[in-house]
This record gives C-alpha cells, sequence and structure tokens, in this order.
C-alpha cells in the first residue's frame, strides 16, 4: 500500500541556530509547513523543500510570553496560530510578498521550449516569497494543551479543564468561549446519557484533542489516561449542547488521531499498542475496532520494549497511519491493522556487524502532498549529541555545525489507495512523487478484454499491437513467467514538464492489458504507451491548466475516462479522450454532470460515478467510428440515489460495479448473463455495501424489449456483505471452467488477511440444496499485502519492502541517514487456493473444493498446492496440545487421493516435516508401505526413492533393505542409472547403520525378503527369464541376506558383506541381460555404474558369456545398436531381368526402405530369397517393416545418419545401369577404398570416370554401416570380450563389423591349448549356422563370409571331424563372386585395414577415443560425466587385465 524507498533526504536549515526545531505542522494542502522551536517559527515549502520566511522573537518578548510549544493553521492557509509556554496563544499573519513574488524561480536556458507565456503557469514552479506579522497575542492564564482548528474557530485546550473556542478573526473579548470540562456529561453510550452515571472530571483536563469531520466530533484523551469521545448536539459549541462518550477499561492514553474517511479514531496508549475506535452508529458508544501491535512472533526483542505511543499520523489520503514511540522508531499500518513497515527490526536496528544500532527519537512528524514524503524532527539531544561529536572530530568549533535539519523520508504508494478503479483489473501499479512503478506482463499474453468474443479485436485502430488476441497455448491470464518469473519493476518516469507545473500527482490508471498508464496532477492530465515509451501531454497549455481531474481516471479500451471540473464553464464534466488522437479538448466528448464526482469506475462498457450528492449514476459508452477520429457516446442510463444510506459523502471509498449475484450463475442457463452489471458493490468506511438488481418484479422477456429501451431494473435496498474492507476485486470476465474462482469477489481486509465471497454450483446441473446458500464467505491470511488478484491463476500478486545495508558510512560520524538503511520495493506474489481448498473442507463443502481444485488442476504450482494444504494442516494438527475432537487431516488425504499427485504430495510434504510429526501424518494417509509399492506398481521410481528415505527412519533396516533391494532392481531392469548410483549408496549406507542397531534374527529376516523379492522379479522381468535363473537369483539373495544379520557382523565385515550384496545383485543384472543378448545395456550398466565388466566376464567366461544362438544374437545386436543388415548390390539381385524399368522399380523400393528408417530393425529371418521376384517381395516386405519401427530407434537412427541416406539417394535413382556392372566384377561389398585401376563398362555406355565408381562404392559401404556412435560402442565391447576371452561373443562382433582381421584372431586364439574344446565346438557350429541363415535370409552377408573363408575352411580342419567341403559354398547366386575372387579379393583386407579401424587388436584399442560413449536410448536422461566416466575404465580394464 504505502512502501519506503530510498534513503531519508536531510534538509538543512540555512540559518544557523542553537535551538532545535521540535514540531511540525502541515498547512490544508501541505503545500507549507510550520516549523518551531523555542523562540522561532519557519515556513518550509514543499517542492522544492526550501525554508521561505522564519520569525525570530526578541529576548524580551520570549521571556514574556515563554518557549512556543505548538502551532495550527487557519483551513485557508491565512494565518498561524503558536501556544506557548506561558499560556498566551500568538497569532501570525501569513502574508503574500508583494513586489517580488517569488522567492525561488526557475532559471531555462535561452530558446528553452519550456519558457511558457500563460499566465498563472509560472506560478507552480516556484517557491512563494512570505512574510510573516504578529498580531496582538491572546492570553489564557494556564498552560496550553492542545490546540485544533475548526473552519472559523480555533480550539484551545488548558490545564486548568477548560476548553476555549476563539474566532480565528474576532480575538478580542466578545469572541471568546470557555467551557469547563466538568459540565460535560460522560456516560459509556449516548442512550444512557441523560440520567447515566458520570464520570468524576474533577481536576482533570484534556490532554490531546483532534477533530473528526465525518463524525462531527472531538477525540480526547483526558489527563488521567481515559480517552473519550465529545460530540456537539447542534451546530455551535456550547457548554450545555456537548455530550461525551468514554471507551471503557482504558486508563493509559497517550495521544490521539482520527481518519476521517474511515470514521475511526486512534488513541496511542502508554503500554506501546494503539487502539482504533469507532462509533457504533446505534447506541453512539465507542467500540474497539482493533488494535495496532508489535506482535513477539516478528519482534520478539522489542515489542514489549517501545514505552509508550508518542505521535500517529493519519496519511492524507486515510489508508495508512505511522506511528512512533518513546523510545523512537517509526511503524507504517494500513488502516485496518495490516503491518507495511517498521524501524525497530531487521536492517534497520542493526548493522552489518551485528551490533545494535540506537532507534531514532522523533520529536515531530507529518506527511507531505499526497503521502509522498514524510517529515520527520528527530529528537533534540540526539542530534545535538552527534553533531557536536561531528563538529569535535572536524577540528571545527562545535557551535559553527549546529544546523537545524528536517529528515525527509520518501514513499511509494498503490494508486489503489486514491484512484480504487484500477481494482478491477490484475496489475500492480504504484506510483512515487515522479515516477511509477508497474509488473511489466507480456503484452501478447494477457486476456483479451472480452472472452466471448476473442475476435473482436484483430483488427487494431491506431496500428498498435495492443488488442492482440490472447495467446492460445497460454492458458495463464499473463504469462506466468513475466508476473513471477523476478522481482523488479518496469519503472515509467513522470514527464519532466508535465510534472513541474502539476505537481503533485494525484491519481494514476492503468489499462487492463497494462500497456497504458495515465496520471493527473493538480491541473489537466498526461497518458503513456509502453508500446511507443512516450508521453502524450496536452498540446494547448491553458486546456490543461483550465481542468482538474477531480473524481480519478480509468481506462476504457482506448480511451481515458476522466471525472474532471472545467474552470473556464466552471461545471463537473466527464470526458473521454482517445489513446492515438493529440491530446486535445478538440478530440474529446464531453457529458456535463450536475454535481462535483468523488470517485469513478469502469464495467465492460459502462462508467460508474458517484458524486457529492451521495447519487450513484451509470452511463453506457459507445465508440462511434463515423468521424475521421474515433469518438465515443456517453449516454445516462440510471441514477440511484443512496443519502439515506450514507452520512457524508467522504466515507465512500470505492464503488465498483460487477456481475456477482447472490443467486449467481445456479438459475443463469447462459453464461453472458452472467457477466452483465448485476450489482453495485460500495465500501463506506470499511463497510462493504451490496446493491442487487431487483429481480422481482414482472420479468420482461429479452426478445421482447424492443433494442432502443434501455430501461434498466431498479435496485434492491442495500445489504452489508462484510466489515473492515480495504479493497475489493471482481473480474468482468468469463470461463465456463474457473467460474468458482472468477464468479467470485476478493476483499483484503487489513490485519484479517482477505476474504473471498465464493459462489457455491450444485455438481452436474442437479437442483441445488435448498440448505445451501448460493455464496459463502471465506476468510484466510496471506503473508504479503494484496495489490492484485489473478483471478484464473489463483494467485494474489503484492510488493514488500526490502533493504541493503551499507558498511561504507559507519564509524562514529555517521550521518543521521546512515543509521538508515537503503529502501527497495520488491515485487511478491502468493497462492490462495490451498487456503480456500481447506475452508471448505472445513465446512463439510468437500463437492465444491474438488470442483475448485479440478478447474485448477492444471496450474503449474498445483502441486505445491497440495503440499502446502496437507502442510499446514498437519503442522497444526499434529502440534495441538489438546486433542482436537474432529481433525481434519484425514479428510485432506481423502481429498488428495482423488489427484494423480496423491503419492508425490505425501511424500514431498513428509520430507518437509520434522520426523515428530511423521506417525500422525501416515496414521491419516496410509503404510509408507503400501504407498511405496503403489509407486513401484505405477513406475514412479523417484518417488518411491523418497519414500525409501521415509521407510528407513520409520522400520527396521531389514524392511528398508527389502524395500531397497526391489527398487534397485527396478531402477536397473530400468536403466535408471542415477537412481541405481544412489541406492548403491543407500543400501550402504544401510550395512553401515545396521551394526549400531540389535541384528535381527535371520530367520524372520530371510522368507521375508525373499518372498518380496520373488513377487517383484516376476512382476517386472520380461518373459523370456528362464526358470533356473529365478532360482539361483534366489539362491543368492538369501545368502546374501543372511549375511549381515551375523552375530559376529563388526564394522569391516558389515561392509563385506553389504558390497558382497550389491555385488551379487549388480552380477545378476549382468547375467541377465547377457542371457537376453543385450549388449548394448549391459555396456551402459557398466559405464554407468563402474561394473567391472571384464572381470566379471573372465569368470562367467563358460558359463553365462557362452553364445548358445549365434544368429538370434547377430540379429539383437542389429536390432540394439541400430546397425543396418548388409544390403547386396541390386545389380547382382536382379540379373535375371535386365531391362531398366524393373530395376528402377526395384532399387526405389529399396531406397524407400531405407530412408523410411533405414534397415535397422527389421528381421529378415522370415522370407527365403528363392528367385529375384521373390526378393523384390522381401524388399517390400522390409519397406512395410521398416514403417513399424520403433519410434525412438527411427529418431536416433536419423539423428546419426543423414549423411547415408543422402549418399544411398544418389546412387540408386540416378546410377542402377552402372551399379549393375560394377557390381557384376569380383569386387565385394567390404572395400571401402576402390583399386584406382578398374573400370566399368556397360555395354551400351562409354567408359565413365573413376571417381563415379568411387563414390558409388563409397556410398554402398556407407548404407551398410550403422552410426558412428554404434561403430564406436561395438569396438569397446569387442575390446572388453577379447580382454575377458569370451571368444563366441568377439566372432559375432566381428560378423556384425564384417571385419575380417577379428575372425581372423579369433580363429588363431581358438588353436591355444587354453581354449576348452566346447567353445572352439561352438565357433564352429554358430559360424555354420550364420552361414545357412545368411543363404537363406541375409544374402548381404554372403559376400563377407566369403572372404573369410580360409580362416573358416582352417578352423574346420583343426577340428576333429571331417566336414563336407559343400558346407560353405556359396549358393549359386553368389558363387560367381566367389569363384571370380582375384586380385580385387586379395585387395580387400588391406583396403579394410587402411581405413585404421580394424588396427591389431589387443590393448592398443582402448587408446581410440570412445567418442559416444555408451548412450543410452534416446529416452533416458543422459547424466553429462557418461563418457569421461567410461574412457577412465577402459583405462582401468587395460591396467588390471593385461
Amino acid at each position: 500500500m504505502y512502501f519506503l524507498t530510498g534513503w531519508p533526504r536531510r534538509l538543512l536549515c540555512p540559518l544557523r541556530s542553537e535551538e532545535e526545531p521540535f514540531h511540525i505542522q502541515p498547512s490544508s494542502q501541505r503545500f507549507y509547513f510550520a516549523v518551531l522551536s523555542e523562540t522561532q517559527l519557519s515556513i518550509w515549502f514543499s517542492r522544492p523543500s526550501v525554508l521561505i520566511v522564519s520569525y525570530i522573537e526578541s529576548a524580551k518578548a520570549a521571556a514574556q510570553f515563554g518557549f512556543y510549544q505548538k502551532a495550527e493553521w487557519k483551513p485557508d492557509n491565512s494565518m498561524i496560530a503558536v501556544a506557548s509556554a506561558k499560556g498566551y496563544i500568538l497569532l501570525f499573519d501569513v502574508l503574500g510578498g508583494g513586489d517580488d513574488k517569488y522567492l525561488y524561480e526557475p532559471v531555462y536556458p535561452k530558446g528553452s521550449p519550456r519558457v511558457k507565456v500563460t499566465p498563472g503557469y509560472k506560478e507552480e514552479q516556484c517557491a512563494p516569497a512570505l512574510s510573516l506579522e504578529m498580531k496582538k497575542p491572546v492570553d489564557l492564564e494556564a498552560p496550553i494543551t492542545s490546540l485544533q482548528s475548526l473552519q472559523e474557530d480555533l480550539l484551545v485546550c488548558t490545564a486548568d479543564g477548560y476548553l476555549h473556542v476563539l474566532h480565528w478573526d474576532g480575538l478580542g473579548s466578545n469572541g471568546r468561549k470557555a467551557i469547563c470540562l466538568t459540565t460535560i456529561p460522560f456516560s459509556l453510550d449516548l442512550q444512557s446519557a441523560r440520567g447515566g452515571p458520570s464520570l468524576d472530571l474533577e481536576g482533570v483536563y484534556i490532554r490531546c484533542m483532534e477533530y473528526c469531520v465525518t463524525l462531527d466530533g472531538f477525540a480526547v484523551v483526558l489527563s488521567d489516561g481515559r480517552l473519550g469521545f465529545i460530540t456537539p448536539l447542534s451546530n455551535t459549541i456550547t457548554a450545555d449542547q456537548l455530550q461525551g462518550v468514554w471507551a471503557a477499561d482504558v486508563t493509559d492514553g497517550t495521544c490521539v488521531a482520527v481518519n476521517n474517511k474511515y470514521r475511526l479514531m486512534a488513541f496511542g496508549c502508554a503500554s506501546g499498542s494503539v487502539l482504533v475506535y469507532m462509533i457504533d452508529t446505534t447506541t453512539g458508544s465507542m467500540q474497539l475496532s482493533h488494535k495496532l501491535e508489535l506482535t513477539p512472533k516478528h519482534y520478539p526483542d522489542i515489542y514489549n520494549k517501545t514505552g509508550p505511543v508518542k505521535l500517529i499520523c493519519w496519511s492524507p489520503d486515510y489508508s495508512v497511519a505511522m506511528v512512533t514511540w518513546e523510545c523512537g522508531g517509526l511503524s507504517l499500518w494500513s488502516v485496518f491493522g495490516a503491518h507495511l513497515i517498521c524501524t525497530l527490526g531487521e536492517d534497520f536496528a542493526y548493522r552489518s556487524d551485528g551490533t545494535k544500532k540506537d532507534p531514532l527519537k522523533i520529536s515531530s512528524m507529518s506527511w507531505g502532498a499526497e503521502g509522498y514524503h514524510l517529515w520527520v524532527l528527530p529528537n533534540k539531544p540526539e542530534r545535538r549529541r552527534q553533531e557536536e561529536q561531528q563538529g569535535v572530530e572536524m577540528g571545527e568549533l562545535p557551535h559553527s555545525s549546529l544546523q537545524a535539519g528536517i529528515l525527509q523520508f520518501h514513499f511509494i504508494k498503490s494508486a489503489l489507495t486514491v484512484n480504487p478503479c484500477t481494482s478491477n483489473q490484475e496489475q500492480v501499479l504504484l506510483h512515487g512523487e515522479d515516477r511509477l512503478y508497474l509488473t511489466c506482463g507480456d503484452p501478447t499474453q494477457v486476456h483479451s478484454t472480452s472472452d466471448s468474443h476473442p475476435h473482436t479485436h484483430l483488427q487494431p485502430c491506431d496500428g498498435s499491437p495492443l488488442h492482440h488476441p490472447p495467446n492460445p497455448d497460454s492458458s495463464l491470464s499473463q504469462g506466468l513467467s513475466t508476473l513471477l518469473g523476478h522481482k523488479h519493476w518496469h519503472v515509467v518516469q513522470i514527464h519532466s514538464t508535465y510534472l513541474e507545473s502539476n505537481w503533485p500527482i494525484r491519481f494514476a490508471a492503468i489499462d487492463t492489458a497494462g500497456q497504458c498508464m495515465a496520471v493527473a496532477g493538480r491541473r489537466g492530465f498526461a497518458h503513456y504507451s509502453l508500446f511507443t515509451r512516450k508521453w502524450k501531454l496536452f498540446g494547448n497549455i491553458t486546456q490543461e491548466q483550465n481542468m482538474t481531474v477531480t473524481g480519478g481516471l480509468a481506462w476504457w479500451n482506448d480511451f481515458v475516462v476522466v471525472a474532471c471540473y472545467n474552470f473556464t464553464d466552471q461545471q463537473e464534466q466527464l470526458r473521454l479522450y482517445q489513446r492515438s488522437s493529440n491530446l486535445d479538448n478538440a478530440f474529446a466528448s464531453v457529458t456535463k454532470l450536475h454535481s462535483d464526482t468523488l470517485l469513478l469506475n469502469v464495467f465492460r462498457d459502462m462508467v460508474i460515478l458517484f458524486r457529492a450528492d451521495c447519487c450513484i449514476c451509470l452511463y453506457s459508452i459507445e465508440r462511434r467510428n463515423d468521424s475521421p477520429n474515433p469518438s465515443a457516446s456517453v449516454e445516462l442510463l440510471q441514477e440511484v440515489s443512496m443519502s439515506r444510506y450514507i452520512p457524508h459523502p467522504a466515507l465512500v471509498v470505492s464503488v465498483t460495479l460487477t456481475s456477482v449475484r447472490t443467486e449467481t450463475g445456479i438459475t443463469l442457463k447462459a453464461p453472458q448473463q452472467a457477466c452483465m452489471a448485476e450489482s453495485i458493490m460500495l465500501n463506506l468506511a470499511g463497510q462493504l455495501i451490496m446493491l442487487q438488481r431487483d429481480r422481482s418484479g414482472p420479468q420482461v422477456r429479452e426478445k421482447e424489449t424492443p433494442a432502443n429501451n434501455k430501461k434498466l431494473l431498479p435496485f434492491c435496498p442495500p445489504v452489508v456483505l462484510a466489515q473492515c474492507v480495504e479493497n475489493v476485486w471482481t473480474t468482468c470476465r468469463s470461463n465456463r471452467k474457473k467460474r468458482h474462482l472468477l464468479e467470485a469477489l476478493w476483499l483484503s481486509c487489513g490485519e484479517a488477511g482477505m476474504k473471498v465471497w465464493l459462489p457455491l454450483f450444485p455438481r452436474d446441473h442437479r437442483k441445488p440444496h435448498s440448505f445451501l446458500s448460493r455464496r459463502i464467505m471465506l476468510p484466510f491470511h496471506i503473508n504479503i499485502y494484496p495489490l492484485a488478484v489473478l483471478f484464473e491463476d489463483a494467485l494474489v500478486l503484492g510488493a514488500t519492502n526490502e533493504t541493503v545495508l551499507y558498511d561504507g558510512l559507519q564509524g562514529s560520524s555517521e550521518p543521521l541517514e546512515a543509521l538508515f538503511p537503503y529502501c527497495t520495493v520488491e515485487r511478491t506474489s502468493q497462492i490462495y487456493l490451498h487456503h480456500i481448498l481447506r475452508q471448505l473442507l472445513v465446512r463439510n463443502l468437500g463437492e465444491q473444493a474438488l470442483m475448485l481444485a479440478q478447474s485448477c488442476a492444471s496450474l503449474p504450482y498445483f502441486p505445491h498446492v497440495m503440499e502446502l494444504m496437507v502442510h499446514v494442516v498437519l503442522e497444526e494438527e499434529a502440534t495441538s496440545r489438546e486433542p482436537i475432537p474432529d481433525p481434519l487431516l484425514p479428510t485432506v488425504a481423502k481429498f488428495i487421493t482423488e489427484f494423480p499427485l496423491f503419492l508425490q504430495t505425501i511424500v514431498h510434504c513428509a520430507r518437509k516435516t520434522e520426523y515428530a510429526l511423521w506417525n500422525y501424518l501416515f496414521a491419516a494417509v496410509g503404510n509408507p508401505k503400501d504407498l511405496f509399492e503403489e509407486c513401484l506398481m505405477a513406475q514412479d521410481l523417484d518417488t518411491a526413492a523418497s519414500y525409501l528415505i521415509i521407510l528407513q527412519n520409520m522400520e527396521v533396516p531389514a524392511v528398508s533393505r527389502q524395500h531397497a533391494t526391489l527398487l534397485f532392481n527396478t531402477a536397473l531392469e530400468q536403466g535408471k542409472w542415477d537412481l541405481c548410483r544412489h541406492m548403491i549408496r543407500f543400501l550402504k549406507a544401510i550395512g553401515s547403520g545396521e551394526m549400531e542397531t540389535p541384528p535381527p534374527t535371520p530367520t524372520t529376516q530371510e522368507p521375508s525378503s525373499t518372498g518380496g523379492f520373488e513377487f517383484f522379479r516376476n512382476r517386472s522381468i520380461s518373459l523370456s527369464q528362464s526358470a533356473d535363473s529365478i532360482t539361483t537369483g534366489k539362491f543368492n539373495l538369501q545368502k546374501t541376506f543372511s549375511m549381515p544379520a551375523g552375530p559376529s557382523a563388526k564394522g569391516r565385515d558389515v561392509e563385506c558383506a553389504e558390497n558382497m550384496y550389491i555385488d551379487m545383485m549388480l552380477w545378476r543384472h549382468a547375467r541377465h541381460l547377457l542371457e537376453q543378448v543385450r549388449l548394448r545395456d549391459l555396456g551402459c550398466f557398466s559405464a554407468q555404474l563402474g561394473f567391472e565388466l571384464i572381470g566379471w566376464l573372465c569368470r562367467e567366461r563358460n558359463r553365462v558369456a557362452h553364445v548358445d544362438d549365434f544368429v538370434s544374437a547377430l540379429k539383437r545386436l542389429h536390432k540394439d545398436f541400430l546397425w543396418p543388415f548388409p544390403v547386396i548390390p541390386v545389380g547382382s539381385l536382379s540379373s535375371p531381368l535386365k531391362n531398366g524399368r524393373c530395376r528402377t522399380v526395384l532399387s526405389t523400393r529399396l531406397l524407400k526402405s531405407q530412408s523410411a528408417d533405414s534397415l535397422l530393425n527389421s528381421d529378415m529371418d522370415t522370407v527365403p530369397p528363392q528367385a529375384a521376384p521373390t526378393n523384390h517381395n522381401w524388399l517390400v516386405e522390409l519397406g512395410q517393416r521398416s514403417k513399424d519401427m520403433d519410434t525412438a530407434s527411427s529418431a536416433h537412427s536419423n539423428q546419426h545418419s543423414t549423411q547415408t541416406h543422402d549418399a544411398f539417394l544418389s546412387l540408386l535413382t540416378n546410377k542402377v545401369e552402372e551399379y549393375s556392372i560394377g557390381s557384376a566384377t569380383d569386387l565385394t561389398e567390404t572395400s571401402s577404398v576402390v583399386d584406382g585401376d578398374w573400370t566399368m563398362v556397360d555395354e551400351n555406355s562409354s567408359t565413365l570416370s573413376l571417381s563415379q565408381a568411387e563414390l558409388e562404392h563409397i556410398s554402398m559401404e556407407l548404407a551398410n554401416k550403422g552410426p558412428h556412435k554404434s561403430q564406436v560402442q561395438l569396438r569397446y565391447l569387442l575390446h572388453v570380450f577379447m580382454e575377458a576371452g569370451c571368444l563366441e561373443w568377439c566372432v559375432v562382433i566381428g560378423l556384425i563389423l564384417r571385419d575380417a582381421n577379428v575372425i581372423k584372431q579369433v580363429i588363431g586364439f581358438l588353436d591355444s591349448p587354453e581354449v576348452p574344446q566346447e567353445t572352439v565346438q561352438s565357433v564352429r557350429n554358430g559360424l555354420l549356422a550364420v552361414d545357412t541363415w545368411a543363404s537363406t535370409d541375409c544374402l548381404g552377408y554372403k559376400p563377407f563370409l566369403n572372404l573369410i573363408q580360409p580362416q573358416l575352411q582352417q578352423l574346420m580342419d583343426s577340428a576333429s571331424e571331417q566336414v563336407q567341403p559343400e558346407a560353405f559354398q556359396p549358393t549359386s547366386q553368389s558363387s560367381k563372386l566367389g569363384s571370380s575372387e582375384g586380385p580385387g579379393g586379395a585387395a580387400v583386407p588391406r583396403a579394410e585395414d587402411s581405413r585404421g579401424v580394424a588396427a591389431p587388436l589387443g590393448l592398443a584399442l582402448p587408446s581410440l577415443e570412445p567418442a559416444g560413449g555408451f548412450s543410452r536410448p534416446p529416452s533416458e536422461d543422459c547424466p553429462p560425466e557418461q563418457t569421461e566416466e567410461q574412457g577412465e575404465e577402459e583405462g582401468t580394464y587395460d591396467c588390471t587385465l593385461s
């Protein structure tokens, strides 16, 4: 509402004086300030803040009158009354300066456009020259305690118990009345006044008094500390016409300040708290409304040490009160008690090194014009002491630096305080004296002004992007990133030309989109657009100076709506100015008004005005496009007189049109009807009053009314909805999905927090319950001061004061300003949904809560809302001292189960709450073991891991180990490596923690653990798992489970056992992967978890690392590594059909299948190729199958092999003919670099260039190769299997890489005596099986098999049995290729070597950089350090196992 900003400014008095100023009194408009010291009266001007005149009393007169004490201005600023110590009232005339009118004038450089010739223009920028003349003093013969100015009278209270009424003008003996306090009857209320008990006022006088215009009476503090209120029963103040009421039970009053707008009296007490009273309108008694006091929660070390309240000051708009105490400090509260700032805590009270500062003691303070400044006079002794110190340090004489000082604190305030029409918009707008602060929303994401017709604004009127249709993707009203992403403001400097002549800014408004602002100062107004970054001012200065804004301003589409007073016509007017036109009266539409406007607001296409004669007027606005400049026509719709209900027009804080009705949309079928202007909300001095349209009369159906008949329904008598209301928010938008939030009414109620008047809807259009009211008022507390409500987003926006300490100013001579930290204002926001849901659940309105929550479930912070709700209820109930008869937590838990977030909400809440409350929480929501299992079933492993931490704390180690094992296995199975690493650490920690707990007995432990594990294995492991592996798994697990449970388990043994237990699980997983031929997963598993793969494979060499079925293993590798099956050149397939047409068909088919997804995952074991037509089918089928490929792998392959496709494209479309010949030569596919000597000859074409042939063969080569990453991974695995001596796997990988050297090397190894005979047999049978398969299902492998035929032959020979040589003869088609092996064939291995990949395979291999490392399938999160890890591991294998 009001926020402190920057450092205070220090004003030094130019006159050197020994006297300190101790009292400051503002004039009625707060442009002048009277400052008193003991014998001196000074007048300061507000802008510029300068001393104008000083009157210094002579020593003789000072001895006669005594020192000055208090001052008071006459309402028209023409006189000042000063009270002196010896009971004199000294009156001074304030006179203009005569010839030299100005003391200070602005000086402009020559040729400056600012030199205006308008009469009267200059005055606003100058400090006037004034003089003071003393008139005849009045002697009241008793010390004066209080001065109070009325219109024509001056009230003076004296210490002898009298109340003197002096006339400002005729101050002779006739212009004086004295009323004795004892003659005024005091009672507890006005009803019992006559003849009731009266206070004994003997010897009592009035210590402090202030007049309240709207209550028409005086709030007084008596000398015995009692509080009272004195009402004149007639217009004149005479003894027999005064009646007093007093407040019961208070005897420590010190001071008083009245709030005219809200009819409140704030009394300061000796206890340090401020009691705010109101007058009960029915009985006339004083009733306590609320207290302003520091709470021990926020100010534990100072809340009871502040001393008595010294001063209370209401701001000029009466929305906040500033309080100071005897011990010092400043504290700011909103009118109904929301605490905004206090300088007794945090950075205000402590230096950065933690030492405590002395709080600033204040002798007097006053608000400046419009509340932008607080003028503060620090206490005498404190200042003098500091300045003397300073003087001594500077080496000067002490008195030379003794200059009087005034501190000026700067404030920025919410635009709602004086112009509450901005309350129906979702923007926060603050204004300081020369700048505006606004929350910068993104213009493209703002809702359009009419939700039901989003297309209406597609054509902007002036080419500005203001009226973009809302972004369809953004479900949030302003793009939450822009609203909440940072704490900074968009600061707009107000145009200096406008400010110079029209300071202070009185009103500010912002449009719905948050893109246009308007401000109004003393005269005229100006507006600003964020798009153009420019201000628009009146071109004609006379027009600007001829109007003053009275009732505020508001935006309607792109018009500024202004309620103003026109000085030339001396008339109140309603004007509309178009934003894009020049700011000139020629373009304004003007409507004359009958009476002064106090407030203005806009709702859809209606303007609502509140006038000084207590009438509410409704006008309709319509846009007219007939003239060249768009204008608007205004028409009066309805006038509603409120004079019966409103005692004083100044009491109305805000007036709002809303679509809120008590029967809401229940009876309304059409949603557009729900947005009509249904009711008027009037904030009358904090009471929210609602006037609804009266629908009880005969209703006319809309169709039957003629279009021109605009007669509106009358309003019902007013109803009071709420008390202590500071601000009201409603919206005119509608949204079927979020009706609860959009049709609600939001109230801010000071210290009581916020209230929402929520509509209740029957579910599924059922008939509403008769007992269910249509709306419900729900209170809730928030931690920020609300300035705007985002309806759909369930957010409240606000602002808060932050402080920054600077160390550079320390030392004994720190100036007064350095006592204060630098203040900034930051944006804040708060979620309120959980409060509302909770309130609905408390009231057994669970169905409504569910509807509301479901409508908001898409909000990004909805999970947070749910957590907060559980957390708040849990904290309250679990820490309550008394048993709770009807606990809410079970209801909340049941409510949350309706949402999919249930499991994570509970676990997040538990982990943020202390352990002591867990039992209470899980008693309500269910056993954590069950919840853990639910997470596993739902495959939500991260949440399950969080439950594991809870289980670890709540259960014995055996249980948490059992559950950890389940989770670890699932995580391994799903390749969640991060989680696996955490689980390994967790299991080790359980092991080490088990030493401290008494070991449980093994008998109970084993069955439970295996049981759980068995259930888990059968559920999650894929079906190909063989039965015997399950039993071995069971056996291993039982063994390891019982190990740490032994009584001898001491430190290191336990750790060993724990590591052994984890190793067992890792081994089991590796065995499982190898059994299923998931080599790629095995590689990832090893790289990610640092699994000793080589060592393990060495142990498993003759067990699980042995290959049963070479063909299926080969197919599986092709699939896992996205490796294409080799393709035989098209020519050799289609040799029987020589004509080009058929070949083209074939090749385009092949091309399609390749480019669709490349032939990666297709299984080619179904169609035996018998003749060319069949091959044709095989290719077609390939194309079909590759389309059904798993999307993940296709994405992967496309990402890696784009160049493959391009090469293939050029090759097959253009070069079919040539290729057929090239392939008919004796070259095999494995060659990558072609001999340079041969050329291709076609029957009917000339010799082709060599480069062409090279290109073709290279592209063919590329087509038969997989992604580079897969190649690196396969090479790495090859190295691992070589090291571990798993020769069968080496053969399989050699085959897929089509690397003859590998096969050669392996077959060479097979001769060595260490290799068992079974392995030799297995390799031989495997290769035979591959050969058979290749002959029938995958001819692409035949050339390679032919290439390694010598090695195969050698293997056959070394085997004891004789093998028919025909077994390795290629089938008829490829026999030509095989038989014609000549120099070309011999060149192949060399060419292969020259590629440098298949270097001699020993320990040199790991030095190849593992470029891709083992990446996992793209669907998983890839940790960045993966490749490095792998590199290290390769290195370690290298060392340990060589």
